[in-house]
């Protein structure tokens, strides 16, 4: 799930509102240590365009 989290992530991120649908969804698929190594991943790649949206959804992973 992963793997495909970022595969659907990297081909919605023209589009704010559904990159954030996704990472939402994505998020509730994941295991705890994926939602984590997710997070790296989309700040590493996306944090550019989307940081603000990506720390949004991930605030409350501890």
């Amino acid at each position: 799930m992963y793997e495909l989290s970022k595969k659907v992530l990297t081909r919605v991120s023209f589009d704010r509102r559904l990159f954030k649908k996704e990472l939402l969804k994505s998020k509730r698929w994941l295991k705890p240590k994926e939602s984590l190594m997710l997070k790296a991943w989309c700040l590493a790649t996306f944090g550019h365009m989307h940081k603000d949206i990506i720390q949004e959804v991930f605030e409350s992973i501890s």
